[in-house]
């Protein structure tokens, strides 16, 4: 039950990054652009030239917010990770104890086979 449960909600994350995988491109196109347009606004002296660089700093954050709805393909992407991941663990988590008996009997049996080596 456990892998059907993580086989449907794979398909429901495949669909969902493959749905937004568009945006996610474009956001991240407009994520670095916005980093060189800050970069270069820090880097000039000149008062036009930083009016320039906010101006279209402001452009491309404008894009980068009609995309925000890329997290979500984002999101899917790292259920995805998740459900690959968690995929071959076993079903029922129990943890089995090796107990050391302190039966003489049995620690007898072991110094005699320890002696007979």
């Amino acid at each position: 039950m456990k892998k059907f449960m993580l086989f449907i909600g794979g398909l429901i994350a495949i669909v969902v990054l493959l749905a937004n995988l568009g945006p996610m491109v474009l956001l991240a196109l407009s994520v670095g652009l916005l980093y060189i347009c800050f970069k270069k606004f820090i880097r000039t002296d000149s008062t036009a030239a930083k009016v320039g660089w906010v101006i279209l700093g402001l452009i491309v954050l404008s894009i980068t917010f009609s995309n925000l709805y890329a997290v979500l393909g984002v999101a899917a992407a790292y259920a995805l990770y998740l459900i690959y991941k968690n995929w071959n663990t076993p079903e029922n988590n129990v943890v089995h104890e090796i107990k050391e008996d302190d039966d003489p009997f049995t620690n007898f049996e072991k110094q005699w086979a320890e002696l007979n080596k």
